[in-house]
């Protein structure tokens, strides 16, 4: 199931990616130079796990970005639309890599299951 999952996932990077480029008419420039930019949320971390996976889940929540993106419908705003478009690849792109929305116990511990060193752990555990 989760081949599926990633799959499905690749499948909506490509599309929010192909409206970015071809019906926005967006640059690799814009598009790479705000793509990582949900990832700064990992800085809180350092400050506390609770607040890093607040924000980081803020910045990659698809319901966030989607009203982002409707937010650029209603004011009729490309560059809203375009950074809203690039987000959500970005969590699409996440995803595919199994980085998922954390919880609040651990980084490693995300919607989607286990991920890094954690992974193995809990395998052993159960």
């Amino acid at each position: 199931m989760k081949f599926v999952i990633k799959l499905e996932e690749l499948g909506l990077f490509c599309l929010f990616t192909a409206a970015y480029f071809y019906h926005l008419e967006g640059t690799w420039s814009i598009f790479l130079g705000f793509f990582f930019v949900p990832d700064a949320a990992f800085v809180l971390f350092v400050i506390s796990r609770k607040m890093g996976a607040i924000t980081y889940n803020i910045f990659h929540h698809r319901g966030v970005i989607a009203l982002v993106i409707l937010l650029g419908f209603i004011l009729q705003n490309d560059i809203i639309i375009k950074i809203g478009l690039i987000f959500i690849a970005h969590s699409c792109f996440d995803w595919v890599f199994g980085y998922g929305l954390k919880y609040f116990d651990s980084f490693d511990h995300t919607h989607l299951g286990w991920i890094g060193k954690s992974k193995y752990k809990n395998i052993v555990e159960i």
